[in-house]
């Protein structure tokens, strides 16, 4: 299913950085200004860094993309981690080859989802669902 516009709010957080980690990411489609909920996650992802979580999160979140056979004309991507957005979005280098890594591979699935992607650092209140859906798998985990 091809979409106009997707919008992306993703979040990743790690309790202890490093420590475990989860990420959270909100997918909606806009047409004519009207959003509408398309999917939510919500997971763990084993023991690490804010910043391979950050990364985590815009991964799966396009993985479930590309598992569904959504793609978009044009996709923004909201992230509240400056560093991760302007990596993504070219403007910040990469300095730590585990990060270049993912970034290779966000790159990789990116050209699969989206036409026209972008990448838009926000504050954290700005990001509220996708925060909370970290917290949650995180409180989940830290519950059992």
């Amino acid at each position: 299913m091809k979409h106009v516009k997707l919008i992306i709010h993703t979040d990743g957080g790690a309790r202890g950085n490093p420590g475990p980690a989860g990420i959270g990411a909100v997918i909606e489609s806009e047409q004519e200004l009207q959003r509408t909920l398309v999917h939510e996650l919500s997971e763990t992802i084993g023991e690490t860094t804010n910043n391979v979580a950050e990364y985590m999160a815009v991964l799966k979140a396009f993985a479930y993309l590309l598992a569904n056979n959504m793609q978009a004309t044009e996709m923004q991507v909201y992230l509240d981690s400056r560093l991760v957005a302007e990596q993504l979005a070219g403007r910040f280098k990469i300095k730590k080859p585990h990060l270049y890594d993912l970034f290779v591979q966000v790159k990789e699935l990116e050209n699969k989802v989206g036409e026209r992607v972008s990448y838009f650092a926000i504050p954290r209140s700005e990001n509220a669902r996708a925060d909370a859906l970290v917290n949650q798998a995180l409180d989940e985990l830290l519950l059992c």
